[in-house]
This record gives C-alpha cells, sequence and structure tokens, in this order.
C-alpha cells in the first residue's frame, strides 16, 4: 500500500506546433491509493471567467458511467473519488470541456490522460513520485518547464532534466538555486531533492542547471527550471480567539447574530486543503423541544438565534467543529468553543405577596409614626438593578394620614401612620399602595399584583365607667329578711352611659344586685353570719353597649347584733282584682306604717315566708315607700286570695295582709264574677226532677194512646167479612 502522503507533479507540454490543438495533460496515480478521497490530481487550465458556463467531464469508453473522476467546479482541480486498480484498468482517458445549458462548448475541449502507475514501481523507502512522459531531444535539454513537487516527502524520485549522451566528452552539471533551495543533480542528469519541502516555508524556487565539460566549460544555455511546492492537507484549521464569552439579551427574537466564528488553515489559500466549513457540536436540540437553540451557516460560521426560548442566567458551551477539505472525508478539524451568557432584561414587574392585607383595627388615640403593617413584594428578574422598587400610596391617602418607608435594595415597605386618627372623621380606611421599578420596565406594564390594599378600622375610645364611691359599706343585722334592700351602687354621672352591675365574689350568695338598677338586696336569710363580721364582694360595673369597658368597687357588708324581734301588725290592705291568663300590671302596695310615722323611708317590701306565696307571687320595690305586686305565674286559680307582705324600717317590721281577687277578665280587663243563685231558683236536682217527671208524664200517655188505637185495630178485625161496609168507588 501507498503511504497516506502523496506528492504530485503537473506538467504542461509546450506545443509542439503552433496551430496544433493544446497539449495533453498526463498524469500518474498509484493504483489501490489508502488515503483520503477525493484525491486532488491536477489543477484544469480553465479560463478564469466561467461563470456562465458548466464544466463537463467525459470519458472514454472503457470508463464506466459512474466513473472515479471529477471536476471541483469551485477549485478547477480533476480528482479522483476512489482507488483505481491498474489490473482493471491501466489507462483513462478524459476530456474536460467548459459547456454552456444548451451544449454548446466555450472552452475546450482538454484532453487528459491518467496512467494507473503499479505498486512495484513505487523505489525503496516508502517514497512516491508522479512523473510526466516527455519527448526526449537527442543531445539537448529535456524541457521540463514548470515542476510541480509535493511537501513533506523525505526523497524525492530522481528527475530527468538532460540526456545522457552528450557530445564532446564527459558532462558535469551545475545547479543553482533562488532562493537556495535543497536541489541537486548528479552525473546522469537527474534531480534530486535533499531534503523535505515546506510550503509554508517556501512555496517556489527557480533553479538554473548547466552542463559543462571537465574544464567547466558549458555545453548548452543553462536550463531553466520553476520548481512549484504543491500543498498537502497537513495543517488543522486553527480557531481565532473570540473573547471569554458572549453576552445575548433573554427576549432577543430568532435569527439574532451571537458570534460569528473564524478558523484559520496554514494549508494553501484557495486550496481545498484550506476551504473550511463549520459544524454544530453542542448544544444538542433537547428532546421534546420545538426548534433549536441555536442554528449555524456551516460556510460563514455566523452562528445565530433559533426558536427555543432563552431563560435569563443560563450559561451555555457553544462547541463547533471546523474540518478543511470542505467537510469531506479525510478533512482535518479542530473544535471552537464560545461561553454564552443569556443576560436578563427588566422584563418582569414587581409583585406584592399579598394582596389584601387586614382589617387591622387601630385605636383613635394610637400615636404618629406607628407600624400599621409590613408588606413584601418580590420581582422575577435576575439583574440587583432591576429588583430595586420604589412604592407609593396610590389611593385612600387624601389626607395624609399614612406613610411609607422602605429601604431602596429591600423588598419590604412599612406602612405607617403620619396623623391622628378619628373616629367621626373617618371609621376605616382603605389604602392602596402600588410598586414599580425604579429602572424602565420593558415589555407589558405592571399587572394587578402590583397593587396591595391594607384596610384599616378605627376604635372609637370611650372612656371607662366611673361609679359615684371607689368602695360602699352597709351594716345590717345578721336577721335581715331576703329580699331586704342594702344600697343603690350609682355611676358618678347620671346622665352617663348605660351600665350593667354584677356581683363578683359573692362565695356565700348572700348578696344579689339588679342588673341594671345597682339596687343591692339580700338574695337570702344571713345563715351563719355573726354580728361584728364583715363580708366583702366586688361590684363590677359594665358599658352596657362596649361589655369591653368596665369598672368595679368593693362592698362591705358589716353584720350587726339582731334587734329584738318585733311584734307584727297585721294591716289589711283593700281588695284589689288581677287577671288570669297573666296580664301586663299589678297591684301597688304602699308601706301603710300602722304607728303614722312621719319619718321618711326607705322601706323595704318582701313577700311572707310561705313558699306557696313565694312561688306564685312576685313583689318589686318601686321605691322607697311603695311596691308593685304582680303574678308569678302564668296561671293562678280565679278566686280571692291573701298575700302577706313584710314591710320593714328602721328595724320595725310589719305584715300587710292585701286581699287579690285573681279572676278571667274580658278583652276590656273587667274582671267576670261568679253570678250567685237567686231566691226562688230552682236548683240543680230539682230541675233535674221536674224534666224527669215531664218526660214520664208524656212517655204515660203516648202508651195509653197506641195501646187504645192497637184494641181497636183488633176489634176490626175480628168481624165477618158481610159486615163490613161498602166504599163507594170513585
Amino acid at each position: 500500500m501507498v503511504p497516506a502522503w502523496l506528492w504530485l507533479l503537473c506538467l504542461s507540454v509546450i506545443q509542439a506546433f503552433p496551430e496544433a490543438r493544446a497539449a495533453e495533460l498526463r498524469v500518474e496515480v498509484p493504483e489501490n491509493y489508502g488515503g483520503n478521497f477525493p484525491l486532488y490530481l491536477t489543477k484544469l487550465p480553465l479560463p478564469r471567467e466561467k461563470a456562465e458556463g458548466r464544466v463537463v467531464l467525459s470519458g472514454d469508453s472503457g470508463m464506466a458511467a459512474e466513473g472515479p473522476f471529477a471536476v471541483d467546479p469551485d477549485s478547477g482541480f480533476l480528482v479522483v473519488t476512489r482507488a483505481l486498480d491498474r489490473e482493471e484498468q491501466a489507462e483513462y482517458q478524459l476530456q474536460v470541456t467548459l459547456e454552456t445549458e444548451d451544449g454548446h462548448v466555450l472552452w475546450g475541449p482538454q484532453h487528459v490522460i491518467v496512467h494507473v502507475k503499479d505498486e512495484n514501481d513505487q523505489a525503496s523507502g516508502h517514497q512516491a513520485t508522479a512523473t510526466i512522459e516527455i519527448s526526449v531531444v537527442e543531445s539537448t535539454w529535456v524541457p521540463l518547464g514548470t515542476i510541480h513537487l509535493a511537501e513533506n516527502l523525505e526523497v524525492l524520485y530522481p528527475h530527468h532534466i538532460s540526456q545522457a549522451r552528450w557530445s564532446g566528452g564527459d558532462v558535469h552539471y551545475h545547479l543553482e538555486s533562488q532562493p537556495p533551495g535543497p536541489f541537486e543533480v548528479d552525473t546522469e542528469g537527474k534531480l534530486h531533492v535533499t531534503r523535505e519541502l515546506d510550503r509554508e516555508a517556501q512555496a517556489e524556487y527557480m533553479l538554473q542547471v548547466w552542463a559543462q565539460n571537465s574544464h567547466g566549460e558549458d555545453y548548452t544555455a543553462p536550463l531553466e527550471l520553476h520548481v512549484v511546492v504543491t500543498d498537502e492537507n497537513d495543517n488543522r484549521p486553527i480557531c481565532l480567539p473570540r473573547g471569554p464569552s458572549v453576552s445575548i439579551p433573554e427576549l432577543s427574537s430568532p435569527g439574532t447574530e451571537v458570534t460569528r466564528l473564524s478558523a484559520e488553515d496554514a494549508d494553501a489559500p484557495g486550496s481545498p486543503n484550506s476551504h473550511v466549513v463549520y459544524r454544530l457540536l453542542s448544544p444538542e436540540p433537547i428532546e421534546g423541544a420545538e426548534g433549536r437553540t441555536f442554528e449555524l451557516d456551516p460556510t460563514s460560521g455566523s452562528v445565530t438565534l433559533g426558536t427555543a426560548p432563552l431563560k435569563a442566567g443560563q450559561n451555555i458551551l457553544l462547541q463547533v467543529l471546523a474540518i478543511d477539505l470542505a467537510g469531506a472525508e479525510g478533512g482535518l478539524s479542530s473544535t471552537c468553543e464560545v461561553a454564552v451568557r443569556i443576560t436578563d432584561i427588566n422584563d418582569h414587574a414587581p409583585e406584592f405577596t399579598t394582596s389584601q392585607i387586614g382589617p387591622i383595627s387601630l385605636p383613635e388615640d394610637v400615636e404618629p409614626e406607628t407600624l400599621v403593617a409590613t408588606l413584601m413584594a418580590t420581582d422575577a428578574d435576575l439583574e440587583p438593578a432591576f429588583r430595586l422598587m420604589d412604592f407609593a400610596i396610590e389611593a385612600g391617602n387624601m389626607e395624609g394620614i399614612f406613610g411609607l418607608d422602605w429601604e431602596p435594595d429591600s423588598g419590604h415597605v412599612q406602612l405607617r401612620l403620619r396623623k391622628n386618627l378619628s373616629y367621626e372623621a373617618a371609621p376605616h380606611h382603605k389604602v392602596v399602595v402600588v410598586v414599580r421599578n425604579v429602572e424602565e420596565l420593558v415589555g407589558p406594564g405592571p399587572g394587578p399584583g402590583s397593587t396591595a390594599t391594607v384596610t384599616v378600622l378605627v376604635e372609637r375610645m370611650i372612656p371607662p365607667p366611673k361609679l359615684d364611691q371607689e368602695s360602699y359599706e352597709a351594716r345590717i343585722p345578721v336577721s335581715t329578711p331576703a329580699g331586704s334592700l342594702l344600697l343603690t351602687i350609682q355611676p358618678s354621672d347620671p346622665m352617663s352611659r348605660a351600665l350593667r352591675f354584677s356581683l363578683v365574689n359573692d362565695s356565700e350568695g348572700w348578696l344579689c344586685i339588679k342588673e341594671f338598677s345597682g339596687e343591692v338586696h339580700t338574695a337570702q336569710s344571713l345563715h351563719g353570719a355573726q354580728p361584728g363580721d364583715s363580708y366583702t364582694v366586688i361590684v363590677e360595673a359594665q358599658d352596657a353597649d362596649e361589655p369591653g369597658l368596665s369598672t368595679s368597687a368593693t362592698l362591705v357588708v358589716r353584720f350587726l347584733k339582731a334587734p329584738p324581734a318585733p311584734t307584727l301588725s297585721l294591716t289589711p290592705v283593700p281588695a284589689r282584682h288581677l287577671c288570669t291568663p297573666r296580664q301586663d300590671y299589678g297591684v301597688l302596695i304602699t308601706s301603710e306604717d300602722p304607728d303614722m310615722v312621719s319619718g321618711h323611708g326607705p322601706y323595704s317590701f318582701s313577700l311572707g315566708p310561705n313558699p306557696t306565696v313565694q312561688r306564685d307571687w312576685r313583689l318589686q320595690p318601686l321605691n322607697g315607700s311603695h311596691a308593685y305586686l304582680t303574678l308569678a305565674l302564668h296561671w293562678v286559680e280565679p278566686r280571692e286570695h291573701v298575700v302577706p307582705v313584710v314591710v320593714s324600717h328602721n328595724a320595725r317590721m310589719w305584715q300587710l295582709l292585701v286581699r287579690v281577687i285573681v279572676c278571667r277578665c274580658n278583652v276590656e280587663g273587667q274582671c267576670m264574677r261568679k253570678v250567685g243563685r237567686m231566691k226562688g231558683m230552682p236548683t240543680k236536682l230539682s230541675a233535674v226532677g221536674i224534666l224527669v217527671g215531664t218526660l214520664a208524664a208524656i212517655g204515660f200517655f203516648l202508651i195509653l194512646i197506641f195501646t187504645h188505637l192497637a184494641l181497636a185495630r183488633k176489634k176490626d178485625l175480628d168481624q165477618p167479612a158481610d159486615s163490613v161496609p161498602l166504599k163507594a168507588a170513585v
């Protein structure tokens, strides 16, 4: 097999006659070439202006329709696309023309003969050569003209440059190279290359060779040779640096150029070896995603955005493969890397985490600068400058009662009170706070989440109730009966709001207090109380409309020795009537002091100790000298009732016997009394007897009548038939 490197020799044959057609091109190709394809053979002498035509390659009858040869339209080189076998075909005759679309020949034909060289013709040491067969002019120079030598060859197979036989004796050769190069001519007139050629170091050499005798005299004029070092694909494309990274805004439209890659190839400019194309390696398309993130122009190396969406903050490593030989198989390559960063733009408006706050209750006497609420807003942008926020009160602050405090780089804002609140002026407030970006927003404006509403309720401040005394004291005998009035708890301002009273720690249950009047009574007899002892309870007064407002005072009851039991004097009270079922009125009772004491009250009224009386009747004191007696039950038996009422005053006690007639009443509330039996009127029994006797007499007479009729009918039936009188026919 031939090694991967190959040099190529091309020769343009001088026309034999001026009127002859273009000289044939002869090219040798080693058989079974194991290198990369296509293999560039020789550059065709096509005219420079060939834009209007197309290159047509044809061959002899021995070449298959899909021949192994082609012409590169860009470079004009004749190439072979696969390995050739000398045993299959040793020589190919080709013809190249430049034709129009309708077949008119613009240039040519150019004949090319390709000779397949046998592998055994190679020199030892794995040397490669390509020679051109030329005519030999006897005893003169061989007209080589221009020689094309492949670079990077260790030893060049020698080329004959002269005829070995010269008249006049021995021949010596003298060679001069401009610039100096690795060439020499042996005694047989063969040109040698003494070391590797490097096109990058020197692409062309001009040689002059003289044929001299032993005395140094020239036989002929010098032979001029033009040596061209042909390019080999031995240099990889080198990516030019583009900087550490490329930044692209987040919402850039598809087709926006991200970067333009450039790779340099040190091979011959304009040759296929330096023709670089580009291929995108990464990022690869995401499975299931629509479109690609990047698009690459393989010719220019321009990288543009695809249709896939971008996310701010992404760091994408862009890897592009640069390949020479126009991307054909066997081309050398290198990887170009560019870091692409997707930069953020201010396309997200800040939003509050909560749109409704409250209601928040504040007393109207709260001090200014009091913190009302703390609101928090967030921004989805990444750049710190795009997250800077500005806050303002948009509505609900006409009087400037509220204000905002916040730090420039914070998403928290504090709503504070700037002025005093007034329940009468505004019992509630709805403060609308708006948040905006400091930087200009890109895209749609702020949405509903950019506002938050804080509801503030103002609590009316009512002073707590105040009693006429801070503490109270009552002195009562231990024999004080239940229901006795001890004292009355009153507010300090009679015109103040209504109060509700209660006892907090009445552990013995001796006392009770009227809920709205504040009168303290004995709830039961004071069993266990000893003279000289004291009993302390707490009286609590609450505002009837605002239960949270209250006050309290202590009530100390001091027990006295019971006075001698007075003799109850019974004082009758004129009879009065009440309706049953119960109606909304009662009987007014006065103290009826039997001793006609001229002193003023207060008098204490209570029902007698009879349980039935206490169950059926209710006694309510009206003032210090009168009480009100009503039915306690809905229904009381209609009759005359005697209700005992105990009256006490200054340790004196007496009992009133109140006669009350309970009766059914008409719609006008008048008592309907039971009517008694009139004199001379029969009783129920006598009336029943008279009725029964009357009915018996009537029945007796009816029996007699029916018996008489029955006997008369029987008498008529017993008479003979002829005795029956005839009835006149009508």
